[in-house]
């Protein structure tokens, strides 16, 4: 091995996002050392990985137990490290009763890990945030409204908040306290609605969106968009961050367009003319009164009426072309969940 290679730590290696940051270090030559916290998961990883590179890259690559809620964890995991790429966090697909369940591993788990890179002499820090650190809280009621970087969500301001919003807001500004007050070279990265091929079936839970439109298993979604991130994109830029000096102390939105839940289904239908996908949507004063009772449409209602765009120029910069096409993320969504047995194979 070349004893010049650097090597970053990608934590959270076993996610959606997670190991497509570990293959683009892997295939920018770097060292990886992914940190899981089910050792169960190694051998997918290992086995998605190989497959895509062979054995040489396996040289490359290392694991290391490491829960986000042990503090003692981290030393270990770091140590001799030159980067940390730290992506994991706790997704799940239902708003928790308990939300400390999502809250703790963002705040916590970005505090052991900033707290052990300093100590370990680590200054370099790309960290995966979100647009709900940005876009929410700020009386957008709405119509159509565009969010940069420099805009923050407020918490206080919410009147429906949801767990993942809560920690990634509150983790996201710890970060940059603590990198401020201990001379870390933080760079942050924005993802929207993370869409894109899976490496493998252990699939994130946002494409879960691409497998249930699919399956038919919503009679019907939502009349509202989200902004739209290809999984490849966000990796590419979690790269380039780290290897452009000029990020250091900078967020960038990796969002390419505002995409309608309704026209992701008739690109779906196109596509898939045999499939069950959804032609109905749900009206939004019934999303309204579900709020009350469904926890998980607390998100959803707080983008009702409001078409909310996210500024993407600067990411795009940084990655030094243009975002994947959004046509591209949708099929290619889907046709890897068809290859990977995830949804039936309905034909084109």
């Amino acid at each position: 091995m070349d004893e010049a290679r650097k090597t970053v730590v990608v934590t959270g290696i076993t996610g959606y996002v997670g190991k497509w940051i570990a293959l683009r270090a892997l295939e920018h030559g770097y060292a990886v050392r992914g940190t899981l916290r089910d050792p169960d998961k190694r051998r997918l990883v290992e086995a998605t990985l190989r497959a895509r590179f062979g054995d040489e890259a396996m040289e490359r690559l290392s694991f290391v137990e490491a829960d986000l809620l042990a503090p003692d964890d981290w030393p270990e995991a770091l140590a001799g490290a030159d980067a940390v790429l730290h992506s994991a966090t706790r997704v799940v697909g239902a708003e928790p009763r308990d939300p400390d369940i999502v809250i703790r591993p963002a705040l916590e788990g970005t505090r052991n890990v900033l707290v052990a890179a300093r100590a370990a002499g680590i200054e370099r820090v790309v960290i995966t945030s979100s647009i709900a650190t940005v876009g929410y809280g700020q009386n957008h009621k709405r119509g159509t409204r565009t969010y940069t970087e420099d805009n923050w969500t407020d918490l206080d301001k919410m009147r429906w908040k949801w767990a993942y919003c809560i920690g990634k807001t509150r983790a996201e500004r710890f970060a940059w306290t603590f990198a401020d007050e201990n001379g870390l070279k933080l760079t942050t990265v924005h993802p929207g609605m993370i869409l894109g091929p899976p490496l493998d079936v252990d699939a994130g839970v946002s494409i879960g969106l691409i497998s249930g439109l699919l399956t038919g298993t919503p009679k019907a979604f939502p009349d509202l968009g989200f902004a739209l991130s290809d999984v490849r994109d966000v990796a590419d830029m979690h790269i380039a961050a780290f290897e452009d000096p000029d990020s250091i102390g900078q967020r960038y939105l990796c969002t390419s367009r505002y995409m309608p839940f309704r026209e992701i289904a008739e690109m779906l239908r196109a596509a898939y003319p045999n499939a069950p996908v959804p032609e109905k949507t749900v009206p939004n004063w019934l999303l309204h009164i579900l709020a009350y009772v469904v926890r998980d449409m607390r998100q959803v209602v707080n983008d009702i009426g409001n078409e909310k765009h996210f500024d993407g120029s600067k990411g795009r910069a940084l990655l030094g072309r243009d975002y994947v096409p959004f046509e591209q993320t949708i099929l290619d969504s889907a046709r890897a969940l068809i290859d990977l047995g995830l949804v039936p194979d309905f034909g084109a």
